[in-house]
């Protein structure tokens, strides 16, 4: 114990689930003045689930008392003092009582916390289903070009029990869990956060307090204080509880040294009394159930208007970043769909330019076949004027054979040698004659063939140059240019916008009207107080305190309540299939008793919410008698 005997500050360390404070206090300050400074600083507003934590001068978790000085409580001496920031009480459903970002992530961190350090029991399956939500809050949208294989190397994700239980290795546990992961994509981190409590609230542990007891018969028993009540269970087993007491049963609670005595609504009752090793242990017992069973009330009755302004806000909240993220999405989308049409148009563009660029040589190649058609019929010109030089000749030729066989016939006198040279020169000539003739017949027709050809190239030379001027006309690229300019694209200035900053002063202001839980209000007095009493503010006689008034409370139930992941046939069908193929990867050996504990409920159809329900049938003095004969 610490005592202050000057006013020099003392200092003070506050560790929460996500970062550390440091403070200095005066000696007289008080465990309720340096909690309400954590959650100012903080900016948390539902201070009723929370408490500093410390270590004692024996060792021992203690919750610091909010009446007492820090200074006058047995807070192990050291610089700085050390705290920490926990929930000491917890909802009995996440989605409908916890309304702060703030609260949720710290349940989350702490629940994940208690998961990973096995102080909860989380079957195999569950925790790679937790552990894909996880990566959700801490990721964000699954992205494959991103999230490559390996990218979970270094997260703590999955309890070191289920890891060497199994012959998989992380790449293996990393496939199955992204391959969950992958299917939140477009679950907002907040939201991923709140899934990952509404499963883990049903894993049989979570929230609950445990503690060595025993009843008159001696038998070591083990008693869980939660958000429902009290259940008992027998030693070897804190995943199925035997007996359950709701808070609605249960009327007066009060301790006498290491006796502890539960006094029920229904005074036919016997008075349910058991033992514990320690005096402070009966202190821890009766702090927690005063704390939880005002929790308790105070869910059945009407919210404060505190409470109704930070739902409203809550809801606004949310409303807007469910709305930005939609603005988000849409932008987008449509920068994606912008990205798409620009990546079309340039290809278009692509495909314009190698059709421009195939007219432009198309067209070319018709100028040169035309060029050269040209010069072959300048030529054939030439030849054909040629041509008319030999006929003329030919002619010229052939009249002059005429006019020697003319001659020839009119003169009697020649002699028979010249007319032989006559006939052998006409003979030539007209074979000569006839030479020419076809040979500018053959070029007549060549002539032909090739205006054919050259009239052919200058027609595919017109048809080329259209072409390209097809291929290079503008009216293609009007479409292109229109939806490539910058101007037509839409650019949000809101886009670089934190989704947090919208109400985000009103959301860190202020600190709560006061803690919901006086925690050790019912023992005054210090350690040497040996006895503490707690009535429930009810009347004499059976209450049925889950009407509380009428108003407000939870909206379901324990007999009517399903394990969440049950709901969904989806979830339900991939955990039964994840948990067989896990049960065939198990070594038999590294089988936990927990496992098996676990395997016997679910081959038995029981869950957390059936065995509550279970236990708490039948009227109060049977299950005390069925307590003091365990």
């Amino acid at each position: 114990m610490l005592r202050g005997g000057s006013q020099r500050p003392i200092n003070v360390r506050v560790v929460t689930m996500d970062c550390e404070l440091e403070f200095a206090v005066l000696p007289a300050t008080t465990g309720k003045q340096l909690f309400d400074q954590v959650v100012k600083t903080i900016g948390l507003r539902e201070v009723w689930y929370f408490g500093l934590q410390y270590i004692d001068s024996k060792g021992l978790v203690t919750w610091l008392k909010m009446n007492k000085k820090v200074t006058a409580q047995d807070v192990r001496k050291e610089t700085p003092l050390q705290f920490k920031f926990r929930a000491k009480f917890f909802p009995e459903d996440v989605s409908d009582e916890l309304i702060q970002e703030i609260t949720q992530r710290l349940f989350f961190l702490q629940v994940k916390e208690a998961i990973l350090t096995e102080e909860y029991y989380c079957p195999p399956e569950t925790s790679v289903l937790l552990a894909s939500y996880a990566v959700q809050a801490k990721y964000g949208d699954y992205n494959p070009d991103v999230h490559k294989p390996g990218f979970l190397g270094h997260e703590r994700l999955l309890p070191s029990r289920v890891l060497e239980q199994h012959r998989l290795s992380r790449a293996q546990w990393e496939e199955r869990i992204t391959n969950w992961y992958a299917e939140h994509r477009g679950m907002l981190r907040e939201d991923a956060i709140l899934e990952y409590l509404k499963i883990a609230q049903d894993l049989e542990m979570y929230g609950v307090n445990y503690f060595e007891i025993k009843n008159k018969k001696g038998t070591r028993l083990w008693l869980g204080v939660d958000a429902l009540g009290l259940n008992v269970y027998e030693f070897e087993d804190r995943l199925t509880p035997k007996i359950g007491f709701p808070w609605s049963e249960i009327r007066n609670i009060s301790f006498n040294d290491k006796k502890f005595i539960i006094k029920p609504n229904d005074k036919k009752a016997p008075d349910f009394v058991f033992y514990v090793s320690r005096l402070r242990i009966n202190k821890r017992i009766l702090a927690l159930c005063m704390g939880n069973h005002e929790l308790y009330l105070r869910r059945r009755r009407s919210d404060t208007i505190e409470v109704q302004q930070m739902k409203a806000q809550a809801r606004e909240e949310k409303a807007l970043r469910h709305a930005e993220r939609a603005h988000l999405a849409r932008e987008k989308q449509a920068r994606m769909d912008a990205e798409r049409k620009r990546a079309e148009l340039e290809k278009r563009v692509k495909e314009y330019e190698a059709e421009a660029r195939r007219a432009m040589q198309a067209l070319a190649q018709s100028e040169k076949t035309a060029r050269d058609l040209e010069e072959k019929m300048k030529r054939v010109e030439a030849e054909a004027a040629e041509r008319e030089r030999l006929r003329l000749e030919a002619e010229r030729l052939k009249r002059q054979a005429e006019e020697s066989i003319a001659q020839m016939r009119s003169s009697q006198t020649a002699s028979e040698e010249e007319k032989r040279m006559i006939l052998a020169r006409t003979r030539e000539a007209e074979e000569k004659a006839k030479q020419l003739e076809a040979e500018a017949a053959k070029r007549e027709r060549d002539a032909e063939d090739l205006q054919a050809a050259l009239m052919a190239a200058k027609k595919q030379q017109v048809e080329d140059a259209k072409a390209l001027v097809n291929a290079t006309s503008t009216d293609k690229f009007h479409l292109m240019e229109a939806n490539m300019n910058p101007d037509a694209m839409q650019h949000s200035q809101e886009l670089g916008r934190p989704a947090s900053d919208a109400g985000s002063s009103s959301s860190s202001s202020g600190v709560g009207a006061g803690v919901g839980v006086g925690v050790g209000a019912g023992v005054s007095g210090g350690t040497e107080v040996r006895r503490g009493v707690y009535t429930a503010g009810v009347q004499a006689g059976p209450t049925d305190l889950s009407a509380g008034d009428g108003k407000g409370g939870p909206s379901w139930e324990v007999g009517d309540r399903d394990a969440i992941a049950m709901k969904n046939d989806r979830i339900r069908q991939q955990l039964e299939s994840l948990g067989a193929e896990l049960d065939a990867a198990m070594d038999p050996e590294k089988v936990s008793a927990f496992d098996k504990l676990h395997r016997l409920n679910k081959s038995q159809g029981r869950n957390k919410f059936k065995t509550l329900q279970r236990i708490r049938a039948g009227n109060t003095r049977q299950r005390i008698l069925d307590f003091e004969s365990m």
